[in-house]
Formats: C-alpha cells, sequence, structure tokens
C-alpha cells in the first residue's frame, strides 16, 4: 500500500522483480493520508479468510503465516487476533536502539504472553498482526484518525468480546536510532493512548458491563496507564528524592507524613523493578548475553526520554491532534537479520 503522489516509493518499487503473489496498490487522494486508513483500503480489497499487516521495512520469520493459520485453528472462536513478536534488528545502530532493543524485548517476549494468562487484553503493535477478516470487517476496520490505530483496535477487540493472542514467532524491525527520529516517533504513540483513553472512556458503565472488572482495570492500566505513568514520572521520582535527601522517610513531622513518604518510596522502587526486571528476562530468553544488561539496569533513565514524549504529546494533541509524525525507514547501519558468527554487521 502507498500513498497517491509517493513517486519515489512507486518508482522504487517499479525497479524491483516483484514476485506475482505481491500487489502494489495506490491510495486514492483523501483525508487523513494516515496508515489506518491505507488499512482500511486493503482491508475492502482484502479476498481471505485472514489478514496481517507488515510494515515496509520488516523482515518476519519465514514460517510466520504458516504458524499464525495452524494457530488460529487450534484456538477458540473468540481469538480474533494473533500478535507475533517484535524484535528490533538494527541493535547496534547506537545507544538510543539498544535501549529500544530491550524494551521492546520486555514487552513482546514478557509483559505480552503473560497477558492471555490472565484473561487480560493485549496492547497490539503497529505489525505483524495477524486478524480473522470478517471479524476486522465486523468492527469497521481501522480508526483512520486515531496516530495509534494498533491501540484503539485493541480496546475494540476486547470490548467487542474477541480476545488477542501471543504468537511466538519473530518479526524483525528498524528502530530509530536518533533521538529527533525516536522522539517524533514516541510522541505520536503517546498522544494516540491519549486519543484511545479518550475515546473509550466516555462509557464507563458500559464498558464495565462489557469487559468486567478486571479486564476493564486491565485495559485502564495498559492504555492511560502507560500514559499517565509517564507524565508523572519524573515528578514522583523527584518528589522521593527530595524527600530522601531531606531525610523524611523515616523522621516525618508525624507517622502519617512517615508512612506516606515511606508507601512512595516503595511504590517508586517497584516502579524501577518494573521497568528493569522484564528487560533482563527477555534478554535471557532471547540469550543476547551480558552486553545488554546495562541497558536494562539503565531503563529508568531512558524513561525519563518516555516521560519528555509524553509531555510532549499533550502539547501537540492540543495544537494539532491528527498530525501523524512519519517515521524514516531505510537508514539502518546494522541488522541482525544478517547477524554472522561474529555478531551484527554493518549494512552494505
Amino acid at each position: 500500500m502507498i500513498e497517491e503522489g509517493d513517486r519515489e516509493t512507486a518508482d522504487a518499487l517499479a525497479a524491483l522483480q516483484l514476485p506475482p503473489f505481491l500487489e502494489v496498490v495506490v491510495v486514492p487522494p483523501g483525508q487523513p493520508r494516515t496508515k489506518p486508513r491505507a488499512l482500511n483500503v486493503g482491508l475492502a480489497m482484502a479476498r481471505g479468510r485472514y489478514l496481517v499487516v507488515y510494515d515496509a521495512e520488516d523482515v518476519p520469520d519465514p514460517g510466520q503465516l504458516r504458524d499464525a493459520v495452524a494457530m488460529f485453528a487450534a484456538a477458540e472462536p473468540d481469538v480474533a487476533c494473533l500478535q507475533a513478536r517484535l524484535v528490533i534488528d538494527n541493535i547496534d545502530d547506537s545507544h538510543l536502539t539498544r535501549f529500544f532493543t530491550v524494551e521492546y524485548g520486555a514487552l513482546f517476549d514478557v509483559v505480552n504472553p503473560a497477558l492471555p494468562r490472565f484473561d487480560l487484553p493485549m496492547p497490539l503493535g503497529g505489525t505483524s498482526n495477524h486478524l480473522r477478516v470478517d471479524v476486522l470487517r465486523g468492527l469497521g476496520g481501522w480508526d483512520p484518525w486515531n496516530v495509534t490505530e494498533d491501540a484503539d483496535l485493541s480496546i475494540r477487540l476486547a470490548m467487542a468480546g474477541h480476545r488477542i493472542g501471543d504468537l511466538p514467532s519473530s518479526t524483525q524491525e528498524e528502530a530509530p536510532s536518533t533521538v529527533g527520529a525516536w522522539m517524533g516517533q514516541r510522541t505520536r504513540w503517546m498522544k494516540g493512548l491519549a486519543q484511545v483513553t479518550i475515546t473509550h472512556s466516555r462509557r464507563p458503565i458500559r464498558n464495565l458491563g462489557r469487559l468486567g472488572p478486571t479486564r476493564l482495570f486491565g485495559a485502564a492500566a495498559l492504555i492511560f496507564g502507560a500514559l499517565a505513568s509517564a507524565i508523572v514520572y519524573p515528578i514522583f521520582t523527584g518528589l522521593v528524592v527530595l524527600a530522601i535527601a531531606a531525610g523524611d522517610i523515616m523522621g516525618g513531622d508525624s507517622l502519617a507524613d512517615t508512612v506516606a513518604t515511606a508507601s512512595a518510596f516503595i511504590l517508586l522502587c517497584a516502579g524501577l523493578l518494573a521497568m528493569t526486571v522484564p528487560g533482563f528476562v527477555a534478554i535471557r530468553r532471547r540469550r543476547w548475553g551480558w552486553r545488554l544488561w546495562p541497558y536494562a539496569a539503565l531503563m529508568p533513565f531512558y524513561y525519563l526520554l518516555v516521560s519528555l514524549a509524553a509531555w510532549r504529546s499533550l502539547w501537540e494533541l492540543a495544537r494539532d491532534p491528527d498530525r501523524w509524525n512519519k517515521t524514516e525507514h531505510g537508514l539502518a547501519r546494522t541488522s541482525r537479520a544478517e547477524t554472522g558468527p561474529s555478531g551484527p554487521r554493518p549494512r552494505p
């Protein structure tokens, strides 16, 4: 799927000898010019029982489509979507891509596989979503105005009584290697979480009836909680650090003050463990070795960048809610998919 007027991509595709099962579809002009609008054009043309979303730079496992079909065949009928595990390909491009690798590992190799076991909604990634076409059409496809269409679809699937399953198959993906590119992408993601929160919190009683208290709390924690925690993280951390420096943890003016400050300190420690431990678990499961351990340990500093993106997203939500910060790809200098015996090697 390419946009009308994107001559650069059209010329690049025309120069390739594409296999006969691939078809280039030009999305007609219109608004908004977003990924979900293009996906809806593709959905209208879909002829199969299942549909999968791949970004152009993705490198999925060769057997992923067969794995997905086999898993759908064995799954309960209410499983409408399977999310494959996204893995950063260009890990050695920069320190930022290494942090991104640990973050994705924690989400897709640790957190997401656990959520279906507790019957909790799973947040979709923007790619490697395998979907039942009839269910997706019944939901009206994607929301073309939401800048994180994957998060929105996750909630709408759950609200309609469907479940998302974890597909233990990897898709290599390129991460932005510069702070500027990363900030634009993450600002869009955070703004999308705010949009999803606003859209799906208008009828809380209906939501409670459809999801039940446990699943509703899980959905709120995954969407609103991710945004809210990023916003308050530096403020909360700063206040606790100031309290420690002032000696208020165990010596407040009253018992209530001491208990409140100690509770905040315990909560901060729990949050820091939540930022770091899943990363260490992901590194172990992927057998990435010790070289990423420092990045897992330093994830609390990385999340300060996430917090900055969250604050930036609120400003953009007020000023330009429909703005889509597109992430430029094809800039990777290293590739895990092309790894040799000596580790990731530079791209030619």
